[in-house]
């Protein structure tokens, strides 16, 4: 594959074999450049030599190669597993520059002739010329014979492409230049990918494969996992009841936070049964300060199953579960008073990680965590204005998108059961 250097690569062997056909074509002297047209007509004037430019005037996407590979990360979301190549083509103009009569002519039929004869550039063609630019005093060009576009998978293809009148009036007209004799045309296609390690997967040394007489699942299967007491989500300390079949193997479950890049698993687990099982987030004690927090995160989780299956450890499917933030119970006091650039330090479980999003809601009233730098348990919000309320509301920290619980779910209608304050 190609470097990030392909681009340029390609535009400096276009332009040496150009200048090369020019040097063999007894025409006097002639320059071939990779300039934009702007740039080549501010240099022009009287008796200005012959010019043959190349303009690379857009970049796109090659669509039959844009999707041939497999993402670039794992599930987690930050384990990188391939390097997908960034497949381009590249669109130029090639134009002739002369001050004579039919010398401009002369120079494009040069051109055109040596697209048409050239359709594939050769791999030792491009090798010899990227080796004879690496020896001349261009600041770049001695870093282009490393550009890989010799080597990549796909040759390089020389395609004529056709643009109306129309499309090359609004194309000179963006380039601010004026009109010269004109020839389009696009080099499929440049491969670039990134040398940094890759991390990939040990072989398979050998399958086992178990046919059993069931239509049932054979591997431990989850369907179900649900918060104690109707809540949407479980805070530390709470038991969560698992459903699914297949159960009575299971020895752990795994917890994961993909995008903190936190795993846990628990065990023992409580009431194991063929088709449901509980666990208990565990709440270690962790008194400030803790730069590698051993609890749980609060925000979105799955859940999987662990089970031994002969001298094999397998996992089951996994189910999501929304792990709650909880407010201190030391907190909120009976009223806080309003005013702007209140300052309020929440205790909470479990404790914050850098990155999270904290939220503190007192009624309609929400206001950022702080920023802070290190796992806390006691973060801190900053209210611009906060007004009074007429009457105690409720107030609950929002991590993740996971609310601390405050709705009493076993009541007909849900109450709301705390914590409450009243600004004053």
């Amino acid at each position: 594959m190609s470097t990030a250097l392909g681009i340029a690569g390609v535009s400096a062997v276009l332009e040496s074999l150009l200048q090369g056909i020019f040097t063999n074509a007894n025409l006097g002297s002639v320059t071939a450049s990779a300039l934009a047209p702007d740039i080549v007509q501010a240099n022009q004037g009287a008796g200005a030599q012959l010019q043959v430019n190349l303009f690379l005037h857009q970049v796109t996407l090659n669509s039959a190669w844009r999707n041939a590979e497999l993402p670039s990360v794992g599930g987690d979301g930050s384990t990188r597993l391939s390097s997908p190549p960034l497949a381009l083509d590249l669109h130029y103009l090639m134009t002739a520059y002369a001050t004579e009569n039919c010398e401009a002519e002369a120079l494009l039929g040069y051109g055109v002739q040596f697209i048409h004869e050239n359709p594939v550039l050769a791999r030792s063609q491009i090798r010899a010329t990227l080796s004879a630019l690496s020896a001349t005093t261009t600041p770049i060009a001695g870093l282009l014979a490393g550009s890989g576009i010799a080597d990549q998978i796909e040759m390089l293809k020389l395609t004529p492409e056709s643009f109306n009148r129309e499309e090359l009036a609004w194309l000179w007209t963006a380039l601010k230049a004026d009109y010269r004799p004109t020839y389009p045309f696009q080099v499929t296609t440049v491969l670039i990918q990134s040398p940094a390690p890759l991390l990939s997967t040990l072989p398979v040394l050998q399958r086992t494969i178990s046919v059993l007489p069931s239509l049932g699942p054979f591997q431990p299967t989850l369907v179900a996992v649900n918060p104690p007491n109707g809540q949407p989500a479980a805070c530390l300390d709470d038991t969560v009841i698992v459903q699914g079949a297949n159960l009575s193997g299971v020895t752990g479950v795994v917890l994961s936070n993909a995008r903190l890049g936190v795993t846990q698993t628990l065990t023992p687990l409580a009431n194991p049964q063929a088709q449901s099982f509980q666990f208990a987030l565990p709440n270690p004690t962790l008194p400030a300060p803790q730069p590698n927090p051993s609890d749980f995160p609060a925000g979105a989780c799955l859940v999987s199953a662990q089970a031994t299956q002969g001298t094999e450890t397998v996992l089951s499917n996994g189910l999501p579960l929304a792990v709650a933030p909880r407010i201190g119970p030391s907190w909120p006091p009976a009223t806080i008073a309003s005013g702007s650039a209140v300052t309020l330090m929440v205790p909470c479980s479990p404790y914050l990680r850098v990155g999270q999003q904290a939220y503190l809601q007192i009624g309609g009233q929400q206001a950022p965590a702080d920023t802070f730098s290190t796992p806390t348990n006691t973060p801190t919000f900053t209210y611009p204005i906060l007004s009074p309320t007429d009457r105690p509301v409720p107030v609950w920290l929002r991590v993740d998108g996971v609310d601390s619980p405050t709705i009493n779910m076993t009541t007909t209608p849900p109450s709301f059961f705390g914590p409450l304050v009243q600004v004053t």
